[in-house]
């Protein structure tokens, strides 16, 4: 099995991969059958499941200080996989450098993870320039390059890229956690499970039976512009007293102001009252789109 993340080594992509294997009880640590396919940013993490040059992707798609991660919602929307995990990873932000830290003068890493620092950078380098890198871990190896440049990235990279670690727990709040999706390709039989001929939704062939608390995902685009659409389309939801656990909006790309709508909530695909939400919301929306069922962190 080859696992796509972001890459390179160290990143909190890579974390999130190595959590989610012990959590599947697949090993505790890396063997001869698994093997880590490391991306260049999320796109490609995805183009590696649509190429199958890797069987399952792991991406961050919400972070506790900075919201949702945007390329990965349009990804989902663009691509046909399926959702067959989440994991959570506590975040903590380090400064990183060859140099001290009378030294700095460029601050390098991730789009988010500089969002999350904007105080701490504001606050103790209101001079240095900021450039972006498509991880954390690739700014901490470009980080190695002069020592008047420093990575924010995780404590592990430090060790990795042989970096000293200037300050640590940097992020603008303490309780800092980002969500990770595990994903694969969508089967061909995929819909078939998902829909019957009619189109009302059906229990999932492959959908595993658990105790654990399950997360469902959808998108949703309404077509018909009309007052009242999406509190009807969520009305379905709130009588069966189902737990939107997250609703976000997002461009369509077509035209100004038309969006799609991203939703997750409590429960499985195989439950009655789920199967009987979907059903009811299929002629209400223009387009849905069951991105999967899977156990919550």
């Amino acid at each position: 099995m080859i696992i796509g993340v972001l890459g390179p080594r160290g990143s909190y992509s890579d974390k999130a991969a190595h959590l989610w294997l012990t959590k599947e009880h697949t090993c505790s640590s890396l063997s001869k059958d698994i093997s880590i396919k490391y991306c260049d940013d999320i796109i490609d993490t995805f183009d590696s499941i649509v190429t199958n040059t890797a069987d399952i992707g792991i991406v961050p798609v919400e972070n506790s200080i900075e919201g949702s991660v945007g390329v990965t919602l349009d990804l989902l929307m663009e691509h046909d996989i399926r959702i067959i995990g989440e994991i959570v990873v506590p975040i903590e932000h380090c400064l990183l450098s060859k140099g001290k830290l009378e030294d700095i003068r460029v601050i390098l890493s991730h789009p988010q993870a500089l969002g999350q620092c904007r105080q701490f950078i504001k606050s103790h380098f209101p001079h240095a320039e900021i450039r972006t890198t498509g991880s954390t871990s690739h700014a901490a190896k470009l980080a190695t390059e002069f020592e008047e440049m420093a990575a924010i990235a995780s404590r592990e990279s430090a060790t990795m890229y042989g970096l000293n670690l200037l300050l640590c727990n940097i992020q603008d709040c303490n309780s800092n956690h980002t969500r990770f999706i595990v994903f694969r390709k969508k089967h061909e039989d995929d819909d078939l499970a998902w829909k019957t001929p009619k189109g009302s939704v059906k229990e999932p062939d492959d959908t595993a039976k658990s105790d654990l608390p399950y997360r469902t995902s959808i998108i949703v685009y309404l077509d018909r512009d009309r007052p009242g659409a999406l509190y009807d389309l969520l009305g379905e939801f709130a009588i069966r007293k189902v737990n939107l656990t997250r609703i976000e909006s997002r461009p369509s790309k077509r035209i100004l102001g038309d969006y799609v709508f991203y939703i997750d909530f409590a429960g499985n695909i195989s439950d009655t009252i789920i199967k009987d939400a979907l059903n009811s919301i299929l002629p209400k929306a223009g387009m849905m789109k069951v991105l999967g069922s899977y156990e919550m962190m």
